[in-house]
């Protein structure tokens, strides 16, 4: 579903991303971990078709993210670090809203019942997003992936900030989707969060992917032994 094949790209000749490569399948999650500058973003926007990778590709069903942008991007759902959503809105508009605008029209009570779905709870289906937390604004994205029928989900640091409760469930969220054969990448810090959700998982330092393993591979404290081996290298 996801495909990465020797992506580069560069700015102002910094190597931002060096001859990457990677794939994710329907049901799978790949964690890329990596300190700040890494690569993970980088990565991320080229498969959103933000940026023009300088070689390679990246590819979202085998559509060109640099070529077929709005195409590849129509099969996305994206959720950075902060949940991009309308304040002056409820959680059941935005979640309206940003399906219309995603070609799906749904009626309210299937909306609510998204909302419930991912934990939202529903005294807080018409209130303003503009009172919500943070972890209340990623399960309407999670919501809005779902209203969209995303077969892909791409995730930016989405547990930063997020207290242990709220990080629990969205991670539940993420096991829910790959068990309905959403292809996940995400990008965080969050090694714990990683290993426990993650079907495979890649280490970046300086634009490249230095290290691949399966969470069967390491527990927690050989993860992050193994992290800190790396990125201080």
């Amino acid at each position: 579903m996801l495909r990465v094949t020797n992506l580069t790209k560069r700015f102002a000749g910094t190597l931002a991303v060096d001859d990457v490569s990677f794939s994710v399948g329907p049901g799978e999650l790949l964690a890329l971990l990596g300190p700040n500058g890494a690569g993970k973003t980088t990565t991320i926007n080229c498969l959103l078709g933000f940026l023009t990778p300088d070689a390679g590709t990246a590819e979202v069903d085998g559509l060109n993210c640099a070529r077929e942008s709005a195409a590849a991007r129509r099969l996305l759902a994206y959720i950075p670090e902060q949940v991009n959503l309308y304040p002056a809105l409820t959680g059941a508009e935005n979640l309206a809203y940003f399906s219309e605008l995603a070609g799906h029209r749904h009626s309210g009570q299937r909306l609510r019942d998204w909302l419930s779905e991912v934990g939202l709870p529903a005294d807080a289906h018409d209130r303003r997003v503009a009172g919500y937390s943070k972890g209340m604004r990623q399960k309407v994205g999670i919501a809005i992936a779902l209203a969209k029928q995303a077969r892909a989900l791409l995730l930016d640091e989405p547990t930063s900030g997020l207290d242990p409760a709220a990080a629990r469930d969205f991670s539940q969220q993420l096991t829910r989707l790959r068990g309905a054969g959403v292809a996940i990448l995400m990008a965080t810090h969050d090694l714990y969060r990683a290993r426990d959700v993650a079907s495979h998982i890649a280490i970046m330092q300086h634009g490249r992917m230095v290290q691949q393993l399966a969470p069967t591979e390491a527990n927690h404290q050989e993860l992050e032994a193994r992290y800190l081996e790396t990125i201080n290298a």
